[in-house]
């Protein structure tokens, strides 16, 4: 997709990879475009039924470019994207045209707003925005050694990129609190005890691609219904109204033509052969 981050396509599964591994894959403005970009590009792309999002080389994601830290303090010797990424730290109440979102917000609600499911493979480090990026997915696999944080509190700051939404929905309001006040580190094996994250792997990029593969042999109609849905019920969406969508996506799913043939496959005993959405 760029230098910052790779997008292949294979039998329906989007892999997805961080690709700055000489940096831990920081984040740097090119990063943040990158991401907001490639989710853009699978959205758009509806023979992509799951995506896995990860990272190349020893880490998920160890944050902010410690260069660009140097940019937010006004040193003139930080590298010339210090530049851009200070004009977004000062613009971070601007809005990406249509959205709800700023630039840095973008890259990670992208994943969240993204019709198919997106399962995060974390690994090394995943720390401050990396983990905020880990956060937009729907599920998230991490090695028991893996390393968490909310570290902004370190830089005096506080989660920017949706961080504080996702941390509510995923932990409760006191463990988003205990967490984002301390900054502390969290291993794999904690966070899915947390419920920061969703299960553990030793290698959790391929049982990322694993349930993947997975859930793109399913019906794609009813695996965005059911999204949607629970994003909705995530977000604190009125009662009344979530029984009306539940009750909207299964009308427009009973009898359409994916729905059949999962019904038609199951007693034929064969594989469904499934039509990607238009």
């Amino acid at each position: 997709m760029t230098d910052r981050v790779s997008l292949t396509v294979r039998d329906g599964v989007a892999d997805v990879r961080l690709n700055r591994p000489d940096k831990l894959n920081a984040l740097d403005m090119a990063t943040f475009e990158a991401l907001a970009e490639t989710a853009d590009a699978v959205a758009a792309e509806p023979a992509v039924r799951a995506v896995v999002l990860s990272g190349e080389g020893r880490a998920f994601c160890a944050g902010l470019d410690f260069a660009n830290f140097a940019a937010m303090a006004g040193d003139a010797t930080a590298a010339s994207g210090g530049d851009r990424l200070r004009r977004l730290m000062a613009d971070v109440m601007e809005r990406e045209p249509g959205r709800i979102t700023n630039l840095g917000q973008q890259a990670v609600h992208g994943w969240r707003e993204l019709p198919q499911p997106v399962i995060a493979a974390v690994h090394g480090h995943a720390l401050g925005g990396g983990l905020q990026i880990a956060l937009g997915a729907d599920i998230r696999i991490v090695a028991p050694d893996a390393k968490l944080s909310v570290l902004e509190i370190r830089w005096g700051l506080v989660p920017d990129m949706t961080g504080t939404a996702a941390l509510l929905r995923l932990v409760g309001e006191d463990v988003a609190k205990e967490l984002t006040f301390t900054g502390r580190m969290v291993t794999g094996d904690e966070a899915v005890r947390l419920g920061l994250a969703t299960r553990t792997a030793a290698d959790p990029r391929a049982a990322a691609l694993d349930m993947a593969r997975e859930i793109a042999a399913s019906s794609p109609d009813a695996i965005r219904a059911a999204k949607r849905l629970l994003n909705r019920a995530g977000d604190g969406g009125d009662l009344a109204g979530q029984y009306m969508e539940e009750s909207r996506a299964l009308a427009e799913l009973r009898g359409s033509a994916n729905q059949t043939e999962a019904v038609r496959a199951y007693f034929e005993k064969r594989p469904p052969a499934f039509t990607d959405p238009a």
